[in-house]
């Protein structure tokens, strides 16, 4: 079963088409090592909550939009070889992170419901 690994983050806005770039190159690596689907998503309805909200849990800042991403696989096994490739090929030490990657949250997830229309 497909495995799926979550993000959320806070990109300056002004590093909108630099954070896109740098998503474009890393897919590079991602699908060449096993990754079937990459999505990005820049924020632009993203409210304050009473209790939590996106906002609150990146730190994001006043000049921030919230980034939520994911990036799938066929299995947690192929995820894991994923990242152990990725954190040993010289390209992803010339990646450029256009944001605070310490405020970045995420986390792998198996689906237990996915429907399309």
């Amino acid at each position: 079963m497909a495995y799926v690994d979550g993000f959320v983050l806070a990109v300056p806005t002004a590093n909108k088409d630099a954070y896109r770039a740098s998503a474009a190159k890393a897919w590079l690596l991602f699908k060449e090592f096993g990754a079937t689907r990459h999505v990005e998503c820049w924020g632009n309805d993203v409210p304050d909550g009473k209790l939590t909200d996106f906002k609150r849990s990146v730190q994001a800042k006043d000049d921030e939009t919230i980034v939520f991403s994911w990036i799938e696989y066929p299995s947690k096994e192929v995820r894991d070889e994923v990242y152990r490739r990725m954190k040993d090929d010289p390209r992803m030490k010339e990646m450029d992170m256009p944001f605070d990657a310490r405020r970045m949250i995420f986390g792998g997830f198996q689906p237990i419901f996915d429907e399309r229309a």
